[in-house]
C-alpha cells in the first residue's frame, strides 16, 4: 500500500519546507513550498505540497492566483477549504500593504514614480477601472484618498462636484487623479483625456488644481504631467 501524508509532519525530512527553510532560508522555498507553509495541511491522500501545486495550477498558473482567484474559487479547490482560502487571501493583503509601506515614506505630490510605486500593487490587480481622487495639503502632504468612480471612467460616472465636495471637506489645496487600465495598457483613452480636462477646468475655477492624473498599467503608469498635459 502506498504511504499517503496529511500534514508537514508527516513528510520526509527533506521534502518539509520548514527545514528547508531553517538550512537555507525562504529564498530557497519554490512558490509551492511557500505556500505549503501557509497551507499547512493537506487532505485524504494529498500533502499540503500537493494542494499548494494544485492551487498554482489554476488561473495565472503562478502566485498572481493569490490575487486573481475569488475567495469562492479559492474554497472550491480540494484540500483548500474556507480557513486555508481566508489565509492565502489575507497573505495577498498583507502583500499589497506591505508594498504600500515600503514607498509610503517616499510618496512625493511633485514626482509621480512615487506616487505610481505607491498605489501600483494595490491597483494593478483590479478587474474594473476605479477611480481615485487624492487629496494634498499645502505641504504637499497626503491627506487621505477617495475612491470616485468604480467602472469605465467617462464624464457619466465621474462626478466633478462630488471630488470637489471631497476635497472641501479634508481641506485638500491641490488634487491628483489616480486611475487602473485593467488591461495593463496605460495609454489615455479619449474619455480620459476628456475627464481630465473638466477635472483641471473646476479646479481653476475653484482654486483647487488638478496637479496630475496618473494611469496605472501593470508595473507601469502614465502622468499627464510628465507629458506636459497638464501644467501647474
Amino acid at each position: 500500500m502506498v504511504q499517503t501524508f496529511t500534514s508537514m509532519k508527516e513528510l520526509p525530512d527533506s521534502e518539509k519546507p520548514y527545514e528547508k527553510f531553517l538550512e537555507s532560508g525562504a529564498e530557497a522555498l519554490s512558490d509551492a513550498e511557500l505556500l505549503a507553509v501557509i497551507i499547512r495541511s493537506g487532505t485524504q491522500g494529498k500533502k499540503s505540497i500537493e494542494v499548494a501545486q494544485d492551487f498554482l495550477a489554476q488561473g495565472s498558473r503562478n502566485l498572481l492566483n493569490l490575487y486573481e482567484i475569488s475567495f469562492d474559487e479559492m474554497k472550491s479547490i480540494h484540500g483548500i477549504g474556507q480557513v486555508k482560502a481566508i489565509q492565502l487571501k489575507c497573505v495577498a493583503e498583507l502583500s499589497k500593504r506591505i508594498a504600500k509601506t515600503r514607498y509610503q515614506d517616499k510618496l512625493s505630490m511633485n514626482h509621480p514614480q512615487t506616487i505610481a510605486d505607491y498605489y501600483m500593487e494595490r491597483m494593478r490587480h483590479e478587474k474594473q477601472e476605479r477611480l481615485l481622487a487624492l487629496f494634498f495639503d499645502n505641504r504637499c502632504r497626503l491627506l487621505s484618498d477617495v475612491t470616485m468612480s468604480i467602472g469605465s471612467i467617462t464624464t457619466t460616472f465621474v462626478s466633478p462636484r462630488e471630488i470637489f465636495l471631497a476635497a472641501l471637506r479634508c481641506n485638500a489645496v491641490q488634487i491628483i487623479l489616480l486611475h487602473n487600465h485593467p488591461s495593463g495598457n496605460t495609454e489615455p483613452s479619449a474619455d480620459d483625456d476628456t475627464v481630465t480636462k473638466r477635472i483641471e477646468e473646476c479646479g481653476v475655477l475653484l482654486g483647487i488644481p488638478l496637479i496630475d492624473h496618473i494611469i496605472l498599467g501593470d508595473q507601469s503608469y502614465y502622468s499627464y504631467r510628465e507629458h506636459k498635459r497638464i501644467i501647474y
